[in-house]
């Protein structure tokens, strides 16, 4: 199931907890609206992921595994207004 995305990261091959860190990074260049994607290898960042999802302002549409590397589409949420 793959969503249009805005951006791509390839966090492939880096540990915990680096792939959501390099998101995050990656998230505040993007308007809000927009999807990034992530391909990572860790195990971790299955459940890392969860959680910034759980505790954030963003949506993530769809994650799915494909072999060894799994996909999350992040859409960024809009800060509330002051």
């Amino acid at each position: 199931m793959a969503v249009q995305h805005d951006d791509l990261l390839d966090a492939r091959g880096l540990p915990c907890p680096l792939p959501l860190l390099k998101a995050k990074q990656a998230l505040s260049r993007l308007s809000p609206g927009q999807t990034l994607e992530v391909m990572a290898t860790d195990a971790g960042s299955w459940s890392d992921f969860e959680t910034f999802i759980a505790h954030s302002i963003h949506e993530m549409p769809a994650r799915e595994e494909r072999g060894d590397v799994l996909h999350y589409w992040i859409r960024k949420g809009e800060e509330p207004a002051p």
